[in-house]
């Protein structure tokens, strides 16, 4: 590959960090800023629910637009967007204002790196390398990703630390903390201006998808919306409000957890790729996702805050082993031209998915046990993961044919 390739995949993985560390604050003080408001769980479940709709509508926008816009200019459409809705965040204070800031900001309680920019990103990445690099590239992406999620998780802790050294009350350090977020959202901007000429696609005035592709990404979308949905009962910002509440810890706390685990699933990231090599993308993805769901099952029993910790620590090192497979097998089976659309459609099923789910997370969580979102979540990622191996098992990429 060329120096110019080289460059344009160091300044995406350099946005990816400065986004992640924004993302991974985000998604640990999330739920607890506003439950510092005096909102309830259906209420907080209701705020998260927006900011992901905003992320799936964001999605939208790139997976039809962003090959005609302009990627590069969709990058920067949609970092300058969520750079507005962290300012509107940090200044609301109504359920309201709040809902339409973290729409607008496509704000991710998941506290994961899962929206639009990740879409035109990843369209970009296998143009800048080869098949058998591939899967290698997307692990190196998402590790840098959860570096940053881990960073962000550590920034979690600033409200406590302006608390007690900078005599602030709990709201106001949490608003200052906010507009810390909308600061570290603003520098992919900065990475997104460098990019060569060559990120973008030919310019066409339609993506055409050929019949093969459009049967696999229908199914491929209907699996992907149960995972989804899974995921949105398990958003970083409502497992966080769990720990806090479950078990009375405090965010510094909470902000070490999640420290920990985005490390976690950094070093899971290579050993996807090491382990795809040998047993192949689609066995990685269901054989490491089904024990991970399995321990994310008992946490909510566990007597005591370090031993819930301890699994949920585990189930961290597993969770995300899907997370390059599943990207570099997505790019894999579709053609390069279809890349942006096939990225796009399959994250915003995703992002939907998320959407929908916090919400009725928030209702479980007031109306049965703040654990029922665990188990429902956790049941569903199950099915999804026997279902996939039974419609994807034969399907293989083109590194694993010969």
């Amino acid at each position: 590959m060329s120096e110019v390739h080289k460059a344009d995949r160091a300044w995406l993985f350099a946005a990816v960090l400065a986004r992640s560390l924004a993302t991974g604050m985000m998604g640990v003080l999330l739920g607890i800023y506003l439950a510092s408001l005096a909102l309830d769980a259906r209420v907080i479940g209701w705020v998260i629910g927006l900011g992901l709709a905003g992320a799936a509508s964001g999605t939208a926008l790139v997976t039809f637009l962003a090959d005609r816009l302009g990627r590069r200019r969709s990058l920067l459409l949609v970092t300058a967007l969520s750079v507005a809705g962290a300012l509107l965040l940090a200044i609301s204070a109504t359920p309201l204002t709040l809902g339409i800031a973290a729409f607008i900001g496509m704000v991710n309680g998941m506290g994961r790196d899962r929206g639009a920019a990740l879409v035109v990103e990843q369209s970009v990445l296998p143009a800048t390398v080869s098949d058998r690099e591939r899967t290698m590239t997307f692990a190196t992406y998402n590790v840098l990703q959860d570096v940053g999620h881990a960073g962000g998780s550590l920034l979690a802790a600033a409200p406590a630390l302006m608390q007690r050294f900078a005599s602030m009350d709990p709201p106001q350090s949490f608003r200052v903390s906010i507009f810390v977020y909308g600061a570290l959202m603003l520098l992919p901007l900065f990475a997104y201006l460098q990019l060569s000429d060559r990120i973008e696609a030919p310019r066409a005035p339609r993506t055409v998808v050929s019949p093969a592709t459009r049967g696999v990404l229908l199914k491929l979308c209907a699996l992907f919306s149960i995972d989804a949905i899974g995921g949105g009962f398990l958003t970083t910002a409502l497992l966080a409000y769990f720990f806090y509440e479950r078990f009375g810890v405090g965010v510094e706390s909470i902000g070490l957890l999640f420290f920990v685990a985005r490390i976690a699933n950094a070093l899971s990231h290579f050993a996807a790729a090491w382990l795809a090599r040998r047993i192949g993308l689609v066995n990685t993805m269901v054989f490491t996702h089904i024990p991970s769901s399995l321990l994310l099952l008992t946490v909510p029993f566990m007597p005591t805050y370090p031993i819930a910790a301890g699994l949920f620590l585990l189930r961290e090192s597993l969770v995300e082993m899907d997370v390059p497979t599943r990207q570099s097998y997505v790019m894999a089976v579709v053609a390069p031209a279809e890349r942006t659309f096939a990225s796009g459609v399959t994250h915003l099923v995703r992002m939907a998915g998320w959407a929908v789910a916090p919400a009725f997370a928030g209702l479980l969580m007031t109306g049965t046990s703040l654990a029922a979102p665990l188990v429902v979540g956790a049941a569903l990622k199950i099915a999804y993961d026997l279902l996939l191996w039974r419609a994807f098992r034969n399907l293989k990429p083109p590194e694993e044919r010969s």
